[in-house]
């Protein structure tokens, strides 16, 4: 994470003990207070000398400091109070980006009060995939007319989905979201946003929209899922996947490309992965806790590297995936199966053979922990461990282990099913 910073700010120079002095400042010689000119050097372009007549009436001075500019000067040092009031005159004199650009750098300009809309007491709401999750918008009064708006917003592509209108006894909804969206109706000002069966892609930023006149509302809420970060490669091997071949590999195990959010969390979890992989920005990381030679160097410090935005179509990666809590159950059955046997192993106890994301929901929400290798729907072997212990594998901390992609008829391994509720 990094922020962008200003090399050179505008019209601003470093005071005493690092704190910015604003206007460039003035510099008195024997016989003349020299300052930069607004939109000249010290605000972008070359300093000039302003002799100033001490003799004007201060009326004169004050009234046009820039654009009438006197000829004479008839003092050769000017009084602590003229020096003030010319300094007062410089500063007055400033363009209005300097101001702009301070109160950028002082933090965001103030969000203005809501009128009718309760801030929320969270911004951020917790669900899992599967549940039923209700986004808080209510009205701490209601205007004569109004409609109340909820969209959900996408910054990668620009774009805000409206879900559903009302004007407070009826409503009108929108889009594949929109069928499952519906309002909670609490009270006669609750206008707050219920969604059921909570879906992977229905995480992200939602904003409500008080529509009324020229006194429009709103505030922004963000719908986040508890789930689980896996790296995700093909068969045959590491960097095979574009933007788009990445999106999909993920999505066919039951999974999404994760976000940079929930890889930072799960690299703070133990994520530790030497490949780089895709994310849903478009953009190239890896996590790394244990800093080794292949993965950059052992003097790096621990952290989420980055290989920035990529070329969607022709640079290849890995990909990350996220996937949440399933509506369903994985188990295992022993034997020495080849893949289609495991695959009809499965369906001949009404299940499917299991996914990759749906392995790792299970390792995560319901702690299955088996020491067993078994076919997943991929073709790959992996086996879900939540207490390390040395037969299973050696490793010390928990997570799936994988023994790759095994030739198919090998009849080695026992298979993971799933079944759906």
């Amino acid at each position: 994470m990094h922020n962008g910073l200003l090399s050179h700010p505008p019209c601003q120079q470093s005071g005493p003990g690092g704190r910015i002095a604003a206007g460039g400042g003035g510099e008195l010689s024997k016989d003349r207070f020299v300052f930069p000119r607004p939109g000249l050097e010290g605000c972008g372009g070359l300093a000039e000398d302003f002799p100033v007549n001490v003799e004007a009436p201060v009326s004169e001075v004050a009234g046009d400091p820039l654009g009438a500019r006197p000829s004479t000067f008839l003092a050769p040092h000017l009084s602590m109070h003229q020096l003030l009031l010319l300094a007062s005159l410089c500063l007055s004199s400033l363009p209005a980006a300097l101001t702009i650009y301070q109160k950028a750098t002082g933090g965001p300009a103030p969000t203005p009060r809501l009128q009718y809309l309760l801030e929320p007491l969270h911004e951020v709401v917790h669900a899992q995939r599967g549940a039923t999750v209700t986004l808080p918008c209510v009205l701490r009064a209601r205007p004569p007319h109004y409609k109340v708006k909820w969209s959900k917003v996408e910054p990668a592509e620009l774009l805000e989905n409206v879900i559903l209108v009302t004007n407070g006894a009826q409503h009108k909804t929108y889009g594949q979201l929109g069928g499952r969206a519906r309002l909670r109706r609490g009270h006669r000002n609750d206008a707050s946003l219920t969604i059921a069966g909570v879906a992977l892609e229905d995480e992200g930023r939602y904003r409500c929209q008080l529509v009324n006149g020229l006194e429009d509302e709103s505030l922004s809420l963000t719908l986040t899922l508890d789930g689980v970060v896996f790296p995700y490669q093909t068969s045959q091997g590491r960097y095979r996947f574009n933007y788009a071949e990445a999106k999909q590999a993920c999505e066919e195990q039951d999974s999404r490309l994760a976000t940079y959010q929930q890889l930072y969390q799960a690299w703070t979890e133990g994520l530790d992965w030497c490949n780089a992989g895709w994310i849903l920005d478009g953009t190239v990381h890896y996590p790394i806790i244990n800093p080794r030679e292949p993965c950059g160097g052992r003097l790096l410090l621990p952290g989420v590297r980055t290989y920035g935005a990529k070329d969607k179509q022709k640079d290849r990666f890995d990909a990350f995936c996220f996937t949440s809590a399933v509506r369903g159950q994985v188990y295992f059955i022993r034997g020495h199966l080849s893949f289609n046997e495991a695959g009809q192993a499965c369906r001949n106890q009404g299940a499917t053979i299991a996914k990759v994301g749906q392995l790792y929901s299970a390792w995560k929400f319901s702690q299955l922990d088996r020491c067993d290798g078994g076919w997943l729907a991929d073709g790959s072997v992996r086996y879900p461990i939540t207490t390390p212990r040395t037969h299973c594998g050696g490793l010390p901390d928990p997570g799936v282990r994988s023994f790759g992609f095994p030739n198919k008829e090998q009849r080695t391994y026992g298979t993971y099913c799933f079944l759906a509720k």
